[in-house]
């Protein structure tokens, strides 16, 4: 359907918990396709969890590594990708997502509370999570919003309705 050197067919942006790990692969059934993630790759790579990268590492260095995760899926997959909720904060990967068909998948706070919890495997809301939760969508709703071809809300909607709305949204049919 899609050539290797042309990039991923979908890939999937948006905060931790929206559900692109779960909308990626029904996508990826549905259109026929291998579903990839990046934070999947990263702890594969690493051997430890993003959390633990984080508290080992610091920011900084999973940025980094993230980036370079990023960089090699664009380059390799030509299915469906989901990326890191934080991905987006790199210049270098928003240029790179020009001309893709991403998807932002959207949520509220109240949404993100009642789906993650908002609990302390996530490491950037350790502290009053639903007050980080806000302000880090503060800092990046309008990155999603710039690498996206399409805006998916996610809000009291099952995952299969989701997917729906991605494929409606680009205007793909299933395999």
């Amino acid at each position: 359907m899609n050539g290797s050197t042309n990039g991923p067919l979908v890939v999937l942006v948006g905060p931790m918990g929206v559900g692109k790990s779960t909308v990626g692969q029904l996508l990826a059934e549905r259109l026929g396709c291998v579903y990839r993630d990046t934070d999947d790759d990263i702890v594969a790579s690493q051997g430890r969890t993003i959390a633990d990268i984080f508290v080992d590492s610091g920011e900084p260095a999973f940025r980094a590594i993230e980036k370079q995760a990023v960089r090699t899926a664009l380059a390799e997959h030509d299915g469906v990708l989901a990326l890191g909720g934080g991905s987006i904060l790199d210049a270098d990967t928003r240029a790179a997502l020009a001309g893709l068909r991403v998807v932002y998948l959207s949520m509220d706070v109240e949404e993100a509370v009642k789906r993650t919890g908002l609990n302390a495997a996530r490491p950037l809301l350790a502290v009053n999570p639903r007050r980080q939760w806000r302000e880090l969508m503060e800092a990046r709703r309008h990155l999603y919003t710039e690498v996206a071809h399409a805006v998916v809300p996610t809000d009291n909607r099952t995952p299969e309705e989701v997917t729906q709305a991605v494929l409606d949204a680009l205007e793909l049919k299933e395999a």
